[in-house]
């Protein structure tokens, strides 16, 4: 069993294991246990499962601080905060993917869960792609520092403006060079139905999996703000996917709870374009002060601040108001 403490990223490869068996447990206990049967979740179980993915979240927060110190602790505790707002803004994205493809409730967990799968592979290609890059190249971080500060105040300018899945190239190139039925077929990703009547049955793609193509899609992109965050957090690759991971998580079930209520979170992108300018400003302010980086706990107050703030503001501003009609 010498092969357990043989170094994978800087870590022993005991740490990823246990990781890997906490994720890979979690996936089991939601899909084969909690949600083995096709239903609606409510708001009710959505609150109550996100918060239990959030203890876990933060109870291996507090392992980290046992096994690795108090700054590493910190450093993961700032990233899941700001994974998890970052994640928070997917929730606009997916709801009007699933409106745009008419996907019924009772569906999009399976969409989610699937997609969670995808987002952890992809994750993991593009954070060990940056860990490379910021080990052999010695102007990464200042790199993903600009990346950040460019897509905050690129957010500050998008602000109000409607997203709409309508032209969306991706979209049509799927249409074109695929057989996609005209609604959604119960829980099923493919089916085989005759392309004209009479007519040889074929395989053809649901709205259902053109959903989960297009989250995939825009989580990839929601990455290249994500990834670089983090990394102006930390460089420890550990620290990087644990907290992305966790972080993810819980978005599937508290989807759900949000889906409903995006309307009232119209400050949390003001916030998040602050939390970004200021992540990626926090390196060139390190340099320029001779600090070979900003205290993480000094980071976490910001960060945990800006973010609570335009939550706050957000909720308080829309009391009252009733959800739009689409």
């Amino acid at each position: 069993m010498d092969f357990l403490t043989t170094d994978f990223l800087d870590k022993p490869i005991w740490m990823w294991a246990l990781f890997l068996t906490i994720i890979i447990a979690l996936l089991a206990l939601d899909l084969g246990v909690l949600h083995r049967k096709q239903r609606e979740i409510g708001v009710r179980e959505s609150v109550e499962l996100a918060g239990f993915y959030i203890a876990i979240g933060l109870a291996f927060g507090g392992w980290i601080a046992w096994q690795m110190g108090q700054e590493a602790a910190v450093a993961y505790l700032t990233g899941f905060v700001v994974e998890k707002s970052l994640a928070l803004d997917n929730v606009f994205v997916i709801a009007m993917i699933f409106s745009f493809f008419h996907v019924p409730r009772r569906y999009q967990h399976e969409v989610l869960f699937w997609g969670i799968i995808g987002v952890i592979v992809l994750r993991a290609i593009m954070i060990g792609l940056g860990a490379a890059l910021v080990q052999n190249v010695s102007w990464a971080l200042y790199f993903f520092a600009a990346i950040l500060i460019f897509t905050g105040i690129r957010m500050l300018w998008t602000v109000g403006k409607e997203q709409t899945m309508e032209g969306n190239r991706l979209l049509g190139f799927l249409r074109r060079h695929m057989r996609v039925t005209d609604r959604v077929e119960g829980d099923h990703f493919f089916v085989r139905q005759p392309a004209e009547p009479g007519g040889k049955p074929l395989l053809h793609a649901t709205p259902l999996f053109l959903a989960l193509v297009m989250i995939e899609i825009a989580d990839v992109i929601f990455a290249v703000d994500s990834v670089p965050a983090i990394f102006a957090i930390t460089t420890d690759p550990y620290l990087v996917y644990t907290s992305n991971i966790f972080a993810i998580l819980g978005l599937r079930a508290l989807y759900f709870a949000l889906a409903a209520a995006v309307h009232r979170f119209h400050y949390l992108k003001y916030a998040l374009s602050v939390v970004l300018i200021f992540i990626g400003a926090k390196i060139f302010l390190a340099d320029a002060l001779g600090l070979e980086k900003i205290p993480p706990a000094f980071s976490l107050l910001v960060t945990a601040g800006v973010l609570g703030a335009g939550i706050g503001l957000s909720l308080w501003r829309t009391r009252g108001e009733a959800q739009p009609q689409h």
